[in-house]
């Protein structure tokens, strides 16, 4: 006869989480939450416990875990309180379509509904922001719970929560007698029908427009090399979300890079210029406001409801990104069609250089720093595998001008839901996933406010982070949305605040710049360093272009000329003069 080990509920739930291949589990300790500790503890040298000094930051560090690696990030939350503080980490993977779990705290089952200390309704708290939001009843159920939310999870793309009264997490179940999915899960490459006849179709829309574009998102991520041969094949320029940055170099002279307000004139230009747009690959949603109202659009998605929902296309595959462009490539290629250097691409490559010609000439040694200047020595000293945490600001309008992110590096953010804070805990959880890669936080000194006790968990852990705090006094990007509305400057004067001896205090090393030579002499220290390191750059804070006001022609804006000038941008010419010039 066989005796059974009994064991812990919560040893069990710890087996599922290692089985998923779970790494590590983000969290702050409370009372509700002492049989998950324990097993946390009996877990160690399995699954990594990352002690972190909010909840918030441990939420949001799971999640840039699971943007960075694919894998599910794990975060934890004691009741009440603790519970409340995962919500914004949640709410940026529910509107990413990250996967993650929250494994949140409840008071013991004998407590509930008793208005008991720190209990709350929890399941409710987070119905809007999760695919699976449910609590454990038994202590048996508790494995096959979290094997179910993390199956979930991964299956509809968005967190899961499982809320566990502490009680039954130390209840005593059988040890390996409940079954987990996660060795009959795989991952398969889909292939798509794509009908001939539509590729054929498409060809057709794109080789008779005169100015044809290829605007991809993060959908086309493995597909690089056929991008840039469709386009040379094509003669469109390439155009990009913001996040799919890195697909191809960023010196390519055909790419514009991103469009809309965290952009660059030359994508502005060319999106509002072009008459048939290959939209692939992204659900961008500002695509209404920045392309021609008449482009002719054509939509490649592998998810059918994004197809035709920003804007009426002409066409919609339901396809791969890469397999679509391979069959399009296949069928130009029968055509003849080779290599294609029209007036419209030469147009467009002359404004992208004027662009680089631009932001070369603002490369000062001014003071206070110009944030050119911040991201042109940035450049220099980034290793071709770096990772950026960036925060959300105007620190993504300069990343998405200044940062070149190639091929072999990687960025992540808070896309959407655009939440302040974002770029340590992103930071944090790069360097514990990729120790031997650089990494880098990005953040306005609003932003890095929010999360600066963050610092403690890279000390703990020896993350070798580069901390890069833009200083300038102001929430930028909410001060240029007063200008544009005619406002009074309200709320959104900062404090100067000393980050290098904030950074101290938790044990890392900080270093304040004023100028260029201040600002080389610590990247130079900072690029090779083995411990968490914090620059605060004092930068300008003079307003960084808003490119989505300049206009295609002069008589677009009657104040033309003081709006170039108030931005020093006489050598930025409207596109429309660069297309004449080029026939175009």
């Amino acid at each position: 006869m066989t005796t059974s080990t009994m064991v812990p509920a919560a040893d069990e739930m710890m087996r599922v989480l290692e089985e998923w291949g779970v790494k590590r589990i983000y969290g702050l300790p409370g009372g509700s939450l002492d049989s998950t500790m324990n097993s946390i503890h009996t877990y160690r040298d399995h699954i990594d416990y990352i002690g972190v000094r909010h909840e918030e930051f441990g939420s949001l560090a799971a999640v840039a875990e699971a943007k960075i690696t694919g894998r599910i990030g794990v975060m934890l939350g004691s009741a009440g309180p603790g519970a409340a503080h995962l919500v914004n980490g949640l709410y940026d993977a529910k509107m990413d379509n990250i996967p993650v779990l929250a494994i949140v705290g409840q008071v013991p089952s004998s407590r509930m509904n008793l208005d008991f200390f720190q209990e709350l309704p929890e399941n409710p708290m987070f119905a809007d922001a999760t695919v699976y939001n449910r609590t454990i009843m038994t202590a048996e159920q508790l494995p096959l719970v979290i094997d179910t939310a993390i199956r979930t999870a991964y299956a509809k793309r968005g967190p899961a929560v499982v809320v566990l009264p502490k009680d039954l997490g130390w209840e005593k179940i059988e040890q390996g007698a409940y079954p987990v999915s996660a060795n009959v899960q795989s991952q398969q490459d889909v292939t798509y029908n794509i009908p001939a006849e539509n590729i054929e179709r498409a060809l057709d829309i794109l080789t008779s427009a005169k100015r044809p574009v290829i605007y991809f998102g993060q959908g086309a991520r493995k597909a690089g090399k056929e991008l840039l041969e469709a386009a040379d094949m094509l003669g469109a320029p390439l155009m990009s979300t913001y996040l799919a940055k890195g697909i191809i170099a960023h010196d390519t002279e055909s790419y514009m890079i991103s469009t809309g307000r965290v952009a660059t004139k030359p994508s502005v230009d060319t999106g509002r210029s072009a008459d048939a747009v290959l939209f692939i690959g992204t659900n961008y949603e500002f695509g209404e406001f920045f392309f021609r109202p008449d482009a002719t659009f054509i939509d490649v998605n592998i998810n059918p409801i994004v197809l035709g929902a920003r804007h009426a296309a002409k066409l919609g595959f339901q396809a791969d990104a890469q397999q679509f462009l391979t069959a399009l490539i296949e069928a130009g290629h029968k055509r003849g069609l080779t290599s294609t250097d029209t007036p419209w691409l030469a147009a467009a490559k002359e404004n992208r250089a004027q662009w680089e010609a631009w932001i070369t000439e603002h490369t000062t040694d001014e003071s206070p720093i110009r944030l050119e200047t911040v991201f042109n020595e940035i450049n220099k000293v980034t290793t071709d595998d770096a990772l950026f945490g960036i925060d959300v600001g105007n620190v993504n309008i300069a990343s998405a001008r200044f940062l070149k992110i190639n091929p072999g590096q990687q960025f992540t953010t808070s896309p959407l839901y655009a939440t302040m804070g974002y770029g340590l805990p992103a930071a944090v959880a790069g360097s514990l996933e990729y120790p031997q890669r650089q990494a880098w936080n990005l953040a306005g000194d609003g932003a890095a406010a929010m999360v600066i006790q963050g610092l403690t968990t890279a000390t703990e852990h020896h993350l070798p982070i580069i901390s890069v705090v833009l200083s300038n006094e102001s929430l930028g990007y909410i001060e240029a949305e007063q200008d544009d509305t005619n406002q009074p400057h309200s709320g959104i004067k900062l404090s100067g605040l000393d980050f290098a001896k904030i950074a101290e205090g938790f044990g890392v090393a900080g270093i304040t710049v004023r100028n260029t030579d201040e600002l080389r002499a610590a990247l130079a220290k900072a690029k090779d360093t083995t411990e968490p390191i914090l620059i605060d750059v004092k930068v300008t804070n003079d307003r960084l272009l808003p490119v989505e006001q300049f206009p295609q022609s002069r008589d677009e804006r009657i104040d033309f000329d003081e709006f170039r000038a108030a931005y020093d941008a006489e050598k930025l010419e409207p596109f429309g003069e660069i297309l004449a010039r080029h026939q175009a």
